[in-house]
């Protein structure tokens, strides 16, 4: 094994379907969104991540934009291909090397996963030289890396928002108990904006704009203690045709947005109501821990903690949780060799 050990780099990857993230050597060396653009005359990818999402709404009929990832899953195998591809070969400390090096990888997962779909991933994965491919489930990683010890017989409850799924699960003894995963997240949230926006305002806005709109000032309660500034808003209009522009205050978005949260609401009840009575004891005590970018949505906490009359925690750097768990997977594999699947 010494010189194969010599010539293998470690390298953990959450997959998102907004965000792509890889730790190697223990940093963050890659915060890209999944989004990939394709020239159509000779097929090649001439974008990704950051270039890409700059793209996004203002192609011409020649480039298309594709987001390989479909809540959380792989969509576009051979778009998903090249960006990860791509993704390693612009690591910093591997490309310095001559040759491609062989990667030991733990990648991580949504837990409704089918077997199907498991294997594109880690086919993807073995296709950029992984010879070693782990996988993780998102709660399990998001649990790690907010600090919890996940082999204690304790229960946790874990809510990961993402751009495709939103994860609940309950873990205890480095498993989970149960779990629920929906499809209303971030995206959702983005295209409710949109619509809102269209019905209400008669503006039609793109996917960038309603996504900076909610970024800037989503909220998920129209009570706020500090609550953001209106926002202006550019668009088409649609009655006229021509370009224009509205304020927009964060009670409307909380407006736009209140359905689908209702819906991880509901979700979240959902799995507590599943949980054994004993479990739930302790998740009476250890309250609800909310990661991914969804998280961040002003006021959600608090809706959350109403609803379910539990203490709710935003874990440090929510969008970088699941993929610091990944990465103290892949530091400690003998360690959690219980729930890595090979």
């Amino acid at each position: 094994m010494g010189f194969f050990d010599f010539m293998t780099e470690d390298i953990a990857i959450d997959l998102g379907t907004a965000n792509t993230l890889i730790i190697h050597n223990d940093k963050v060396v890659i915060d890209s969104p999944s989004i990939v653009a394709r020239d159509r005359i000779t097929g090649k990818i001439i974008a990704v991540g950051k270039e890409a999402n700059m793209m996004q709404g203002k192609t011409h009929e020649n480039i298309k934009t594709i987001r390989p990832l479909k809540d959380g899953v792989i969509a576009d195998f051979d778009a998903s291909e090249k960006m990860i591809s791509m993704f390693i070969k612009s690591i910093p400390a591997l490309k310095k090397k001559m040759f491609t090096p062989a990667l030991r990888m733990v990648v991580c997962i949504p837990s409704g996963i089918t077997e199907v779909e498991m294997r594109a991933v880690k086919e993807s994965c073995e296709r950029v030289n992984g010879k070693e491919v782990y996988l993780i489930h998102e709660p399990m990683a998001a649990a790690i890396g907010i600090g919890i010890d996940i082999m204690q017989p304790k229960g946790n409850m874990i809510v990961d928002i993402g751009g495709g799924t939103t994860e609940i699960a309950v873990i205890a003894l480095g498993g989970i108990v149960c779990d629920k995963s929906v499809k209303i997240a971030g995206d959702v949230f983005t295209n409710d904006i949109i619509y809102y926006m269209r019905t209400q305002h008669n503006l039609f806005v793109g996917e960038t704009t309603a996504e900076k709109i909610k970024i800037q000032i989503g909220a998920a309660t129209d009570t706020l203690d500090s609550p953001p500034d209106d926002m202006s808003v550019q668009g088409r209009d649609l009655l006229t045709g021509k370009p224009k522009q509205v304020e927009v205050s964060f009670r409307e978005i909380a407006k736009a947005l209140d359905k689908s949260i209702q819906r991880i609401e509901d979700a979240v009840m959902e799995t507590l109501s599943q949980t054994p009575p004993e479990l739930a004891a302790d998740i009476y005590n250890t309250g609800i821990y909310l990661a991914g970018g969804g998280s961040m949505l002003r006021g959600l906490d608090k809706r959350i903690s109403l609803k379910t009359d539990l203490p709710v925690y935003i874990a440090e750097d929510p969008l970088k949780a699941v993929v610091r768990g990944t990465g103290m997977a892949l530091k400690n594999i003998p360690k959690f060799r219980s729930i890595l699947i090979k």
